[in-house]
């Protein structure tokens, strides 16, 4: 039976890549794909890897009808085995909803790929949907690494090095971009609550196991007081 499978994880988990690949071993067997993807890394229309694989792609941009295009695909003639969707986060809900009517009437397979949630720790509202509705979602086992070497579990948004917790949901950037530029970094949920990036624990001179204390907190007070000392 057809599925709809959400592959997803952190920024530099190898999204991207497991697409590409996913690709390659379908066309290589004879099938025929559609490619979609929003706001690439490489470009409108582009479906790119940090490892430097691109191929091209439809540009599902605000609007834009899944079911809609696909059937008009069909209709004239053309063929399509299975759907691949990257960047599936930026999609609206109701996109969602037409990759699932694609899965159930058309009868094709949708592959589709993102992050789970925003730079705020907060979910995307096509993630949202494709939680709700997918048949399988699939968890990539590639781990992005924090700059402490644990689990990269979120996602950071930066300027000149520093994490920002407030403005739009998308803005388009990547990982190592230069330091004025915005950017973003995979972070474990320690330093993440802590806004805590590599260039801020690099400034401060802090190793991963220091705690941040608050002197004028409560539980510090408690801890200086002669009598918590007898």
């Amino acid at each position: 039976m057809p599925e709809l499978v959400f592959f997803s994880g952190t920024m530099d988990c190898g999204k991207s890549t497991l697409a590409l690949q996913i690709e390659h071993n379908r066309s290589t067997r004879g099938l025929q794909g559609m490619i979609f993807t929003r706001n690439d890394r490489a470009g409108e229309g582009k479906l790119s890897s940090r490892l430097g694989l691109v191929t091209d792609a439809v540009e599902a941009a605000e609007g834009f009808d899944f079911y809609a295009y696909l059937v008009a695909h069909l209709s004239q003639g053309n063929r399509a085995d299975y759907v691949i969707v990257d960047e599936a986060q930026f999609l609206a809900g109701e996109q969602i909803d037409q990759l699932a009517r694609v899965v159930d009437d058309l009868e094709l397979d949708v592959f589709a790929f993102g992050i789970t949630t925003d730079f705020r720790s907060k979910l995307f509202p096509g993630s949202q949907r494709l939680v709700e509705l997918a048949d399988r979602v699939e968890v990539l086992q590639v781990e992005a690494l924090c700059w402490c070497g644990a689990r990269a579990t979120h996602n950071a948004r930066t300027i000149g090095g520093e994490m920002v917790v407030e403005g739009a949901q998308v803005v388009v950037g990547d990982v190592n971009q230069s330091p004025d530029e915005v950017g973003y970094e995979v972070l474990c949920r320690r330093h993440h609550r802590r806004r805590m990036t590599a260039a801020a624990a690099h400034a401060a001179a802090l190793s991963p196991d220091v705690l941040p204390v608050d002197p004028s907190s409560p539980a510090d007070s408690v801890s200086r007081s002669p009598s918590s000392r007898a």
